[in-house]
């Protein structure tokens, strides 16, 4: 019972920063009506903004995290006035979208590893002790228990946001008609720029947390293929969708790796996605729409 208890927790621990990771999808699909790809990026520089914050400069790790946060919202809210608003303007296909969304993806990877920084894989320096506290037989990392109260916070408060605030309801009109909207007198601009933001900064946090889990190195926004699963298993465009998606998601995830193997994690969850696509292509909250991709 206890292994079992161990794995949950490691699976919410997992699941929560999906979910940060997952939550940016569904926001720009919610209003733009595509898959940002390019959202694995934003994640990669938040992890390095925070690993060089905490080696280089020296800042308390909490004010770390706030300019990892704050340098990501402000890359993807760039990357959207650059790559995707010249697309808005000239009403381009969605498949332009798509294809820019990868191509600004593949730009940030490899500028990181043409830069200075390199293809090197680094660690973060310990901020918290290693020492996990025990419950019983169970294992608590004091990392697992940050990424998952920090997790936590960030989602209440991004549900906040967008179910009790005007802007939040601006939020609400504009994904289910830009131009129901637009009439009604919202401005579309201000409210994706509000949208890229918030993204971005849970990209940071999750980049960050991700880090200090595990290592940082270029590639690391590919891990956001999983939370792009975890986002269509909860519905695409649905924000309690998405994160209910990644927390089932982490929890496979370490079930399959405790009671079956590790190298089976990849091929169930895209197994997932793809009995996903097939019966069930909303997702668990997803809602049914035209012209998405």
């Amino acid at each position: 019972m206890s292994y079992f208890l161990q794995q949950v927790i490691n699976g919410l621990s997992l699941g929560s920063v999906y979910a940060l990771m997952s939550v940016g999808y569904s926001l720009v699909y919610s209003i733009m009506n595509f898959s940002n790809f390019a959202h694995g990026g934003v994640i990669m520089i938040g992890a390095y903004i925070g690993y060089f914050c905490l080696t280089l400069l020296n800042v308390p790790f909490f004010i770390a995290f706030i300019i990892s946060a704050v340098g990501s919202g402000l890359l993807a809210v760039s990357m959207e006035r650059i790559v995707y608003r010249p697309l808005r303007k000239r009403n381009a296909p969605f498949l332009y979208f798509i294809i820019s969304a990868m191509g600004a993806s593949i730009f940030l990877e490899n500028i990181v590893i043409a830069s200075p920084i390199g293809p090197t894989f680094r660690s973060y320096p310990a901020v918290f002790s290693t020492t996990p506290i025990m419950l019983g037989d169970v294992a608590l990392g004091r990392i697992d228990i940050l990424m998952f109260i920090i997790a936590a916070l960030s989602l209440v408060g991004l549900m906040y946001i967008i179910e009790k605030t005007k802007i939040g309801l601006s939020i609400r009109a504009t994904s289910y008609s830009i131009k129901g909207s637009t009439l009604m007198g919202v401005n579309v601009d201000k409210v994706i720029f509000i949208i890229f933001l918030l993204g971005g900064l849970l990209a940071g946090l999750a980049g960050m947390l991700f880090g200090m889990k595990y290592t940082v190195y270029p590639q690391i926004g590919n891990i956001t293929t999983k939370s792009f699963i975890a986002a269509v298993f909860g519905g695409l465009g649905s924000l309690p969708g998405a994160i209910i998606g990644s927390v089932l998601l982490g929890l496979i995830e370490t079930m399959t790796s405790g009671y079956l193997s590790s190298q089976y994690r990849d091929l169930i969850a895209f197994a997932l996605l793809i009995g996903v696509l097939i019966f069930k292509p909303t997702g668990l909250m997803g809602k049914t729409t035209e012209d998405k991709a």
